[in-house]
């Protein structure tokens, strides 16, 4: 009995002895101090300690800015296709076509002769000449596209175009080279009546690549010809929705959770004439007026239109974000009182988006091919127009009509409610961020004392600007990683964030665009800059786990961290990801503890390291070196107790660990052993 006694005391004794080596340790972890190192990040696993990063956190805000849709993600190869960038008043500015054959030979002009009554400019051709008189060839006009077409071998691509002539009409269509000294691709359109406006569909096959190519439009017959709607696509679009490949897959390669479109500026215009009014943008592309973006200073055809918008967003498996007129232009306003027409057009461009294909815009959308409605749950009211006198009238009369109509719909003020309170309802803020790069990295900690209730903030555009970024380096990037990182830290009152602008065609004028961006483009190629490689540390963010973690640094002002909790799509296997930036122009050693993970359960053999540096803080991608600042990926070197690691100078480091667990609250053992096997 006295034995027993003794051993139960033991017990208990050993017990309470393990218990206190425990807390003994954990207390360590928690407190230990920097010793060797240059930091400490803590980061604790433990159930109780996470949040649920927002689904769609992290997109992409696409504008129709730098041609980014015209000649660019939009695959169409001719520019001004309809003839009607000169407008309505002088329609004779037919640029960039351009015609082949001396002023005795052919004379151009346009007219309001077209058989489409939104776009009513053709191009008249007069040939002066016949068979006999002639250059060899013939004569004719020719449309180089957005700074050169890309012409490859063995492609095929579609052309449309519509023709009128009184008379029988012999016409050569080619693909040629630049100086029209070398074709790629014929045929011969012959016809003994077009009298009347016919539609001639024709495949083109290239026989050679050319980068910087022309369609060419050519006769030797004597009369006159009209042409209108000439459209040219290459026939291995995205799932033939008309997308760019090379272009739509750096984007899906973001994992984007939205896109918002199309702007930005873009969708005010400088004149409420050249905003963007989506209506203008649907149905049959040969019907669609097209307008000046004079915001931006060039002609689109709004081929890529609000429809396609959608059609993105569902390729991109992506939450789709409208941003509508407000009633605003950048030069114009309109007052309350008058507004009842635009909010019947947001009410009827939603309506559009997801309402019944019997509906009367939904069955425009089921009749452009898409029956079932668009999953559209987001529209932001106006841009950047909070600070217009009319705004909250104008906007409290969309919000209260909209509710109404679409009750779960989240509708996105203009006003900045970081700082106070909203005076009116929304569900999200917007709030725009252009910086230089040592604000940017400051406002890591800007949500950190924004109130916790009320609306939510949608970040919807932010980037590093000015002298810091150029056109687009890697100081840019880490400044902008360090501000995501304290998204991802205030996920609770932040909903969204996206970069912009996204798209830079690399021949876009300097005095016409805007930079930096995070894809550079031309006809053929593109490349990410530092911005765009940044964002994809950021692409399992999504719908992850938050982990609470601590850091302890001398570096306090040059060092961000974060850590989170994600299935891999692609293996299906769990990991947690630590994302650190080192914005200081020093090498960090970094120590990282963990409380309520067993180390063991770590696979290091399939654990990675992958690192964003580069050998100066300046340097820039280009089409000539188009990785030379992009993410490097090593295996993560096993640790006995603790991870160490350095970060470079001026980097954004992510480690990866695979965890050999299938849900993070298998990782949390009660008495977690690895902690006592450290003292």
């Amino acid at each position: 009995m006295f034995l027993k006694q003794v051993m139960g005391s033991f017990n208990e004794v050993q017990a309470l002895i393990l218990l206190l080596l425990i807390g003994f340790s954990s207390f360590i972890k928690c407190t230990s101090t920097l010793g060797d190192t240059n930091a400490l990040l803590h980061v604790n696993a433990s159930q109780g300690s996470t949040k649920n990063l927002p689904q769609n956190l992290f997109g992409v805000s696409f504008e129709e800015i730098n041609n980014a849709g015209a000649g660019g993600l939009w695959a169409e190869l001719v520019s001004n296709r309809g003839f009607e960038s000169g407008g309505l008043h002088s329609p004779a500015l037919i640029e960039p076509w351009s015609v082949i054959g001396g002023y005795s030979l052919v004379r151009v002009t346009t007219d309001f002769s077209s058989c489409f009554k939104r776009n009513a400019v053709a191009l008249q051709m007069e040939v002066l000449c016949d068979s006999n008189a002639c250059p060899a060839g013939g004569v004719g006009v020719y449309n180089p596209g957005y700074w050169g077409m890309n012409i490859e071998q063995g492609k095929t691509y579609k052309l449309v175009m519509y023709i009128r002539s009184l008379k029988p009409i012999d016409l050569t269509v080619s693909l040629t080279n630049s100086t029209g000294g070398k074709t790629l691709a014929t045929t011969n359109i012959i016809a003994a009546d077009v009298s009347n406006w016919t539609k001639v569909e024709i495949s083109l096959k290239a026989n050679a690549t050319n980068h910087n190519s022309r369609l060419e439009l050519k006769t030797n017959r004597k009369g006159i010809i009209w042409f209108d709607q000439v459209s040219l696509m290459p026939t291995d679009t995205y799932k033939g929705h008309g997308f760019r490949k090379d272009l739509f897959k750096m984007v899906a390669d973001l994992k984007p959770g939205f896109i918002r479109f199309p702007g930005g500026s873009f969708a005010e215009g400088k004149s409420l004439m050249n905003a963007y009014w989506w209506k203008d943008t649907v149905g049959r592309w040969e019907e669609r007026p097209g307008h000046m973006n004079d915001v931006w200073a060039y002609w689109t055809d709004d081929g890529l239109g609000f429809f396609e918008f959608l059609q993105l967003a569902e390729d991109l498996n992506a939450s789709p974000i409208w941003v509508f007129n407000s009633g605003f232009s950048q030069e114009q306003a309109v007052d309350p009182s008058n507004i009842k027409p635009l909010v019947q057009d947001a009410l009827d461009g939603i309506e559009f988006a997801r309402g019944d294909p019997n509906s009367t815009w939904g069955s425009l959308r089921a009749n452009m091919g898409h029956v079932e409605p668009f999953n559209l749950k987001h529209v932001a009211i106006g841009n950047q127009d909070c600070w217009r006198g009319g705004y909250r009238a104008n906007y409290l009369k969309f919000y209260a009509a909209i509710k109404e109509a679409y009750p779960d719909i989240k509708v996105i003020s203009n006003c900045d409610g970081s700082n106070a309170q909203l005076d009116h309802p929304a569900e999200l803020y917007d709030y725009h961020l252009y910086v230089n790069a040592k604000t940017m990295f400051s406002m890591a900690h800007k949500f950190d004392h924004t109130s916790r209730t009320g609306p939510k903030a949608f970040v919807s555009e932010y980037a590093v600007t000015w002298d810091d970024a150029r056109l687009g380096n890697l100081l840019a990037a880490i400044a902008e990683a360090g501000f995501l990182i304290g998204v991802e830290k205030n996920c609770d009152v932040v909903d969204m964030a996206s970069n912009a602008p996204l798209f830079l065609n690399a021949n876009t004028p300097s005095n016409k665009g805007f930079r930096p961006d995070a894809i550079v483009f031309d006809s053929y190629q593109a490349y990410g800059t530092p911005s765009y490689w940044m964002q994809q540390f950021f692409s399992m963010s999504n719908g992850a786990t938050l982990l609470d973690s601590t850091l302890q640094t001398d570096s306090s002002n040059s060092l961000m961290a974060s850590a989170i909790w994600f299935q891999n799509p692609v293996d299906k296997k769990n990991y947690l990801r630590v994302k650190v930036v080192n914005y200081g122009s020093n090498k960090v050693n970094l120590k990282i503890s963990f409380e309520g993970l067993d180390l063991g359960l770590i696979d290091y053999s399939k654990s990675t390291q992958t690192v964003l540096s580069s050998t100066n803080v300046k340097d820039e991608n280009s089409f000539q070196n188009p990785t030379k600042v992009s993410p490097v990926k090593s295996l993560l070197k096993k640790g006995k107790n603790d991870l160490n690691v350095t970060l470079p100078s001026n980097s954004l480091s992510s480690l990866d660990l695979l965890v050999l667990s299938q849900n993070i609250a298998l990782i949390n053992t009660k008495y977690d052993m690895s902690y006592a096997s450290s003292i």
